[in-house]
């Protein structure tokens, strides 16, 4: 080999097998994933306690909800950006400091108006977790396996939310839904600094915006040991750097359908997501369940949701998106609609919420890596950030008109028939809208 040989990175991870820096790299974004998950799903968890507590109105917190949702959506959309041009690791290094604090602060709240406004503030710095993981952890692996290990990687967001269902039913009677907050804070403080000293950049965002040097040649040696890359080779990406705003990007080179694809079935199952995720613990509550039972409840939403990513990856790998994801969300869509039914009998509905999170909470993982498998390195971040961030609109809308409609005292029945409906349209567009995104368009110039 010469010195003027060309060496594709991505060619190069594709071809060689996982080695345990890569496992590390995966592990790292995999616990923040987790604490993710742990803090979006936490107000959702000390609400029954908090009502209690506060003595206020169970209407009063629809705000509250989706005031930490919108701050997700706007992280989303402005710190993806910021990513695609700074990096994937110095926006999750200080976003999961900066989330970390925000959780601390929250029990020093003391008016609802107060906790609207730390659970919004706290949200734009966990909108930039996901996108960033996913887009790092993405471009460290081969292709044969990404899909699997990025939705791995995603189900750390279910596992948090889980852990913080079986984590509040302890705490809670015993130390105060305060302390939910304060265990949320300690652990991403820990989790930056480690971090800080162990995660890597990402190799193809290095080399394709031009900031390779002697530290990405440095993580090459440490990602693929056993292969022999001579320093005087020039590291290639083969696509095109993107200029200009990044959100225009996703528009163009044929990915119109196909990003408005994406947005629209992530808006619709994030309306359904997070109405079950905020308000299914309060519901069973005023259902007659005890309060650790609600909240179990909620926990068993989230477990079935781990069990539905993990399924869900391999067989996306071998048979493609569509084939797995038009079963999962009709799916969703009658068992949705069943807990309306099953509510007042415990056993069958653990079982009828188990499936519910299979496919509904399963599922979003599966969007989310499927935006990530869409777009090119250098929108990539931004792909997933703005499908994360559209989405959230309707995980905002969800929580706050659940909110308005439990506070008009709309039958359960009713309530889980409406919020099937999303998963109705999902399956039409998968069937019928989203043909182009299997693949990610062709993008043949090669940056240096």
């Amino acid at each position: 080999m010469t010195s003027t040989s060309k060496i594709d990175v991505v060619k190069l991870i594709d071809e060689s097998p996982i080695g345990k820096f890569q496992w590390w790299i995966f592990i790292l974004c995999g616990i923040c994933m987790v604490l993710d998950g742990f803090d979006v799903q936490a107000m959702g968890y000390v609400a029954p306690a908090l009502l209690q507590d506060w003595h206020v109105d169970k209407s009063s917190l629809g705000p509250v909800f989706g005031a930490g949702l919108f701050g997700l959506l706007i992280g989303s959309l402005v710190f993806s950006m910021v990513a695609d041009k700074l990096g994937r690791r110095p926006v999750l290094i200080v976003s999961t400091f900066f989330f970390g604090l925000c959780m601390l602060a929250t029990p020093f709240s003391s008016t609802i108006q107060e906790l609207i406004t730390i659970r919004f503030i706290t949200g734009l710095g966990l909108g930039a977790i996901m996108p960033n993981s996913m887009a790092l952890c993405g471009e460290f692996s081969p292709k044969r396996k990404r899909i699997s290990i990025m939705m791995l990687i995603s189900c750390g967001f279910t596992v948090g939310a889980m852990f913080g269902g079986v984590v509040s039913a302890a705490l809670i009677p015993t130390y105060g839904w305060q302390s939910v907050f304060y265990l949320g804070g300690v652990l991403p403080l820990i989790i930056a600094g480690l971090m800080i000293v162990y995660l890597p950049e990402s190799i193809q965002f290095q080399v394709l915006s031009g900031k390779s040097s002697s530290t990405t040649w440095a993580v090459l040696k440490k990602v693929l040991p056993l292969q022999r890359v001579p320093e005087d080779a020039e590291l290639v990406v083969a696509e095109r750097n993107s200029s200009g705003v990044p959100v225009m990007a996703l528009f163009q080179e044929g990915r119109t359908v196909g990003t408005l694809a994406i947005w629209a079935v992530s808006f619709l199952n994030m309306i359904a997501l997070y109405f079950l995720s905020n308000w299914l613990p309060t519901i069973a509550k005023l259902a007659g369940l005890s309060l650790e039972n609600a909240v179990l409840v909620g926990a068993t939403l989230q477990l079935g949701g781990t069990f539905g990513t993990i399924a869900m990856g391999g067989m996306i790998d071998r048979i493609g998106f569509k084939r797995v994801l038009v079963p999962c969300f009709a799916t969703a869509a009658v068992f949705i609609a069943l807990i309306g039914h099953s509510v007042g009998a415990i056993a069958l509905l653990f079982v009828i919420v188990f499936v519910t999170g299979f496919a509904v909470v399963g599922g979003q993982p599966a969007i989310n890596a499927m935006a990530a498998n869409y777009y090119p390195t250098a929108l990539r971040t931004t792909g997933v950030g703005y499908s994360l961030g559209v989405g959230r609109i309707g995980s905002v809308i969800g929580p706050v008109v659940g909110g308005q409609l439990i506070g008009l005292n709309w039958g359960q029945e009713s309530l889980f028939h409406l919020v099937a409906v999303p998963s109705v349209f999902i399956v039409l567009i998968l069937l019928f809208g989203a043909r182009t995104v299997q693949a990610v368009p062709a993008n043949p110039a090669v940056a240096h």
